[in-house]
């Protein structure tokens, strides 16, 4: 039996020598999924999954993929309905927290819990136009 999806977009990068890094953008609809994955996938990322990911475990690790009905698809609001080359899965190593309230400065390392396996999440504003900088730094420190 597969598990419900989760509410997230997720995208991933290629690094030599580690293979796809996967992130998890979550938040609330209208936080800025899509649009921080259409720009990341304009500098370079892979689309996984948009909006909704099946999550699932292999080998200890966590791993994404989309479900059927919704993969090679990306929602661009205003816009439409997007088909967009896609990577079938991705082990997750990251989640970003997508709101629109103010993020702390110097946050306390936070996590996520999914499936039983804890992921390190970064809450920020998906809209800044320093969003895109911010979660690539920050996964290629992983």
């Amino acid at each position: 039996m597969i598990a419900q999806p989760v509410h997230a977009t997720t995208v991933a990068l290629f690094r030599s020598g580690i293979g796809w890094i996967g992130v998890m953008l979550t938040g609330p609809s209208g936080a800025g999924k899509s649009d921080l994955a259409l720009r990341l996938i304009a500098r370079g990322w892979r689309l996984v999954a948009d909006d909704y990911t099946h999550v699932f475990t292999s080998g200890g690790h966590l791993y994404g993929t989309a479900p059927t009905s919704i993969a090679g698809r990306i929602e661009a609001r205003g816009v439409g309905i997007l088909h967009q080359p896609t990577l079938a899965q991705a082990r997750l190593r990251l989640v970003f927290g997508l709101t629109t309230d103010a993020v702390e400065r110097l946050p306390e390392a936070d996590f996520q819990t999914l499936r039983g396996i804890d992921l390190p999440r970064v809450m920020l504003r998906g809209f800044e136009a320093s969003a895109v900088e911010k979660v690539t730094v920050l996964s290629r420190r992983l």
